[in-house]
């Protein structure tokens, strides 16, 4: 069984910057695929970014392309979606979620964390 716990949400002023990590309690973390998802209320869950089980391949929406980074640190069995520029339209819940092909293309999520509010005022 895979835990996520995502953290490092809040409330920031348009153009001003977080970032979100996504911790997982797992042994075998370096051999999944991470995606962070956002939901907006009313709306249908997005992909973000993504990112295979090494770190050598991240693929991210056209909507946060330059503005949004991922990354992981696989000795701290954690993922990181670095966040700048940001706009109101990003405000979301963001989740991260495992996918055990570790591979970004697979597209198989079994494994999801709770959940981090982000807020961007304008």
């Amino acid at each position: 069984q895979v835990q996520l716990v995502e953290s490092g949400g809040g409330l920031v002023q348009a153009g001003g910057s977080l970032r979100l990590s996504c911790a997982a309690s797992v042994r075998t973390f370096s051999s999944y695929a991470i995606t962070w998802f956002r939901q907006a209320p009313g709306q249908a869950r997005d992909f973000v970014a993504a990112i295979n089980w090494s770190g050598s391949r991240t693929i991210y929406a056209n909507s946060v392309k330059g503005r949004f980074t991922i990354s992981r640190d696989n000795a701290k069995n954690t993922v990181y979606l670095e966040m700048n520029s940001l706009k109101p339209e990003d405000t979301a819940v963001y989740y991260c979620a495992a996918d055990p092909s570790g591979q970004t293309t697979t597209q198989q999520y079994p494994y999801w964390g709770q959940g981090t509010q982000v807020t961007v005022s304008s």
